[in-house]
């Protein structure tokens, strides 16, 4: 079987492959690049075509947690998991012992790999990894809020920046996802004027959110495409495509989502189209933020003004970027220049 990548698989610091039958376990983890620190980031559960469209997706998450890291400053490299979900791990049994082979897995790479949550993995999951040996983030407390407060503030950035406008007062914000992180995101743009739409996969989830914060519901096919100021995606990858783009009715996109874009084209698609895209790995770093700061012990305070420095961050790539510039550009030369120090 084949499978169509544009991301170089030769790239990686490292990949591993672990796999263990007599508990339903096949994973990848992804080492992208260490020279900041040990390599952070979640591990993601869910099915996967093939072999190759797993090792792929935790390369590419890999990939913009390196960037994610280098831009908000902080000491870890670039890492990713993913388990491959084919159902036999539905009881809470043989969930634990998946995750305990798993961890195993984890504490040989002697604390080079550093998981946490992320889509279908609980911070219960990561208790049973962090009980084999292995060092974990994200065991104690839901990072959740800490990624939606990131988020907003990159939004309002992004609508000073592009949309000049000072708040979200009366624009229109559609969440596609509104599970932890997207329900918070709603309900905070809500709070500072937004007319929210939202959608989920799970039809009552997004009617409970919509009453709340006064919005209306939108089918998933749909949200990406509706009328709206601001599009939030907030939930799976790659929902920006070049088939996509052209139906889009959005002038920004800001959201919780990581690999938002399907492939590199898809920044200067949009662009084409007038559509602002800020990266995901810029937007949505509050939660490691949250995870260092739980880590050094940082004082509330400390980890509030860290977090809405993502607000500024955005407005520096605005300006950088120029009018109708690429925020991803811009991103990207600010992390390769951080990489490039560290090696120095």
């Amino acid at each position: 079987m084949t499978h169509e990548s544009r991301f170089d698989p030769w790239t990686s610091h490292q990949v591993i492959t672990i796999s263990d039958e007599s508990v339903g376990l096949r994973a990848v983890i992804a080492l992208d690049d260490l020279r900041l620190g040990p390599g952070f980031g979640g591990v993601r559960m869910r099915p996967y075509s093939d072999a190759y469209a797993a090792i792929d997706e935790a390369q590419r998450l890999a990939r913009a947690m390196t960037f994610k890291h280098a831009l908000a400053e902080l000491p870890y490299g670039g890492a990713k998991s993913v388990i491959v979900d084919d159902g036999r791990a539905r009881d809470a049994d043989a969930r634990r012992a998946l995750f305990e082979r798993f961890g195993d897995a984890v504490a040989a790479t002697g604390g080079r790999y550093i998981p946490g949550v992320d889509m279908f993995t609980t911070l219960a999951d990561m208790a049973v990894i962090r009980s084999r040996g292995a060092t974990v983030y994200c065991a104690d407390a839901d990072p959740s809020p800490w990624t939606a407060r990131g988020v907003f503030a990159a939004m309002k950035a992004g609508a000073a920046g592009v949309l000049q406008a000072s708040s979200l007062d009366g624009l229109v914000v559609a969440v596609q996802g509104v599970g932890s992180v997207g329900a918070d995101l709603a309900r905070l743009a809500a709070a500072d004027g937004a007319r929210l739409v939202v959608a989920d996969i799970d039809p009552q989830r997004a009617a409970t959110v919509a009453e709340e914060v006064g919005g209306s519901v939108a089918s998933v096919e749909q949200v990406a495409t509706t009328a709206c100021d601001i599009f939030a995606p907030c939930a799976v990858a790659r929902v920006i495509t070049p088939s996509v783009i052209p139906a889009l009715s959005c002038r920004l996109i800001v959201g919780a989502a990581n690999d938002t874009l399907d492939s590199p084209e898809c920044d200067e698609l949009l662009r084409e189209r007038g559509i602002t895209f800020v990266p995901d790995y810029v937007a949505n770093a509050g939660g490691v933020i949250h995870e260092h700061a739980r880590a050094l012990a940082w004082a509330q305070a400390d980890l509030e003004r860290a977090v809405e420095a993502i607000g500024r961050r955005v407005t520096g790539l605005i300006e950088e970027a120029g009018p109708g510039g690429s925020l991803v550009g811009a991103a990207l030369e600010r992390g390769r220049r951080r990489l490039r120090a560290a090696h120095d």
